[in-house]
């Protein structure tokens, strides 16, 4: 596994759900690229003309602290409004034939209803139409002919993140600090606390049955099942 796409519905996403994974993924040789659909406009931030300016940068210095240097922002999507479109689906079904991951990361369609920052209707949103474009879409090519020129792709495995019913725990102990680093980076968002952090990675890794002590993220990986 070589190349991996994750495809986040706000500038900080990816950094609370799966930045440990994600350090262990580059420290392992993956490529990694972000995908990301707003600016996070309807976040905290002073002064809030530069607000989108501001979370695209605080977004690219954190990816830049666990070692991620691709960094694509989509253009026209509003934070707090989105839903899955078919110029959305198109939109990461492009990302998805130009990068060619091995991997999909993107939020779970399903809303767990328990944890406030899990229920964010912009995250089920981007995680349904990202889960379309890794199929059908992606795949067929006759879905979004005006990418005909860009080849079909086929996406092996998609993890989802705020999965309601977890099946795989990845245990970030050794980079938990580098999953801190990057979320210091967002310094226009409050209640960014690396004992809260702390406490919600230790909580994940009890709930995955991992030795006492050790900290965790949680997904629902979805594996494709080879034809025939």
């Amino acid at each position: 596994m070589t190349r991996a796409l994750a495809v986040f519905a706000h500038p900080d996403d990816v950094d609370f759900n799966a930045a440990g994974t994600i350090a262990q993924w580059v420290r392992d040789g993956i490529e990694v690229s972000y995908l990301v659909v707003t600016r996070g406009e309807a976040g905290q931030g002073e002064p809030r003309e530069t607000i989108q300016q501001l979370r695209e940068a605080e977004q690219r210095a954190a990816a830049a602290a666990i070692g991620v240097k691709d960094v694509e922002f989509l253009d026209g999507y509003a934070d707090g409004r989105l839903t899955v479109t078919l110029d959305l689906r198109r939109e990461i079904t492009r990302a998805i034939r130009l990068k060619r991951p091995e991997r999909v990361m993107t939020s779970s369609p399903e809303r767990t209803w328990r944890l406030r920052e899990a229920d964010h209707p912009d995250h089920s949103a981007v995680g349904e139409a990202a889960a379309c474009a890794v199929y059908p879409d992606a795949l067929n090519p006759y879905v979004h002919p005006e990418l005909s020129e860009l080849g079909t792709w086929s996406v092996p495995e998609v993890w989802f993140c705020e999965p309601p019913e977890p099946d795989h725990y990845v245990d970030i102990t050794e980079t938990f600090e580098l999953k801190v680093a990057a979320l210091a980076e967002h310094r226009s968002q409050p209640g960014i606390e690396p004992e809260s952090v702390r406490d919600r990675c230790a909580a994940v890794g009890a709930a995955g049955q991992l030795p006492a002590g050790r900290l965790a993220e949680a997904f629902t990986i979805v594996r494709r099942v080879p034809a025939g």
